[in-house]
């Protein structure tokens, strides 16, 4: 019997000892299976993914920001990046503008002219008489502007001047001037014109009702100096990094009027957008470096227009 249960506890032990290599080698055998290839698999992933989402985000933003600037060939902008124009550059090509859209409108009447009286017969001469009268009438709207402009009289209320027509007035004007070559000098010149129309308001707004809008492609001397004036007046900056974000933030604090920062081509697109809803004033900037990036402004002339806005006095 002892030797039974000695043999039996041999082949036990022999039982025993022959299955746990088997259930070593059992178990080993598939983490090497998976771990050659899944090992490079972690690593992978990220590399692809995070680089095309940075570019896409960039792309994005620029896209938002300097789309005006598209076929700027990377050369020197003239004058360094300033485009100061006398109000009498707009004047002009305004009644250029008015002249050739009087034009294109009669050439127009005179083709289809035919065919609008198989229609209805009295119709062309209808519209010959619509535009015998529209074109006195923007002639005549256009030396009222200049008479405001130059006399510092507020003829018109400003519904009817900076924050109305003329807004229109100047998009088709930037239009024509693009034809010739001088979009950035004549942009300038309108919204010059309409600063000065829009500051003789007397506008006063409180603290938190007055915001100021800024691009990104500000330089440090230029931010600094904005926060400066900002922070010495209690006034809420918000770097406008997109058009879409500029408007989104105006709706959220609904201020009373706004001090804004852009390049000309910018600044049109806002004060089309904005100006006829609530009062703005358009600082332009200097681009010495080219577009969108490290401009430069008049801190002077904000500062005089964020103290009167807010404390109804004019900084010397």
């Amino acid at each position: 019997m002892p030797r039974e249960r000695a043999g039996q506890n041999s082949t036990r032990s022999k039982l025993d000892t022959s299955e746990p290599p088997r259930e070593a080698s059992f178990r080993v055998t598939p983490p090497q299976v998976p771990a050659h290839p899944a090992s490079p698999a972690p690593p992978a992933p990220p590399a692809p993914q995070a680089q095309p989402r940075a570019q896409l985000i960039h792309i994005e933003v620029d896209r938002r920001l300097g789309h005006e600037w598209d076929e700027w060939n990377g050369r020197p902008l003239p004058n360094r990046g300033d485009f100061s124009a006398p109000a009498g550059l707009f004047f002009r090509f305004a009644a250029l503008t008015i002249g050739a859209g009087a034009g294109a409108l009669g050439l127009l009447l005179y083709l289809i002219g035919p065919r609008l009286a198989a229609l209805w017969t009295p119709l062309p001469r209808v519209l010959w008489l619509s535009l015998g009268i529209l074109t006195p009438t923007v002639w005549l709207y256009l030396i009222v502007l200049a008479i405001s402009y130059y006399s510092g009289r507020t003829v018109l209320p400003e519904r009817l001047m900076e924050r109305g027509p003329y807004l229109q007035l100047m998009n088709y004007t930037s239009l024509l001037a693009r034809v010739f070559g001088n979009r950035d000098w004549v942009e300038h010149a309108a919204i010059d014109v309409y600063n000065t129309l829009a500051e003789r308001r007397g506008r006063r707004v409180g603290k938190g009702e007055l915001l100021v809008l800024i691009p990104r492609c500000l330089s440090k001397q230029a931010l600094d100096g904005v926060l400066e004036i900002a922070g010495r007046y209690d006034v809420p900056v918000f770097v406008a990094t997109r058009g879409q974000l500029a408007r989104r933030v105006i709706r959220e604090r609904r201020p009373r009027a706004v001090v804004a920062v852009a390049c000309e081509r910018d600044m049109m697109t806002g004060l089309r957008d904005v100006a006829g809803k609530l009062p703005v004033l358009g600082l332009t900037m200097q681009l010495p470096n080219g577009p969108c990036r490290d401009a430069s402004i008049d801190l002077q002339q904000m500062e005089k227009w964020v103290q009167g806005l807010v404390d109804g006095s004019v900084a010397s």
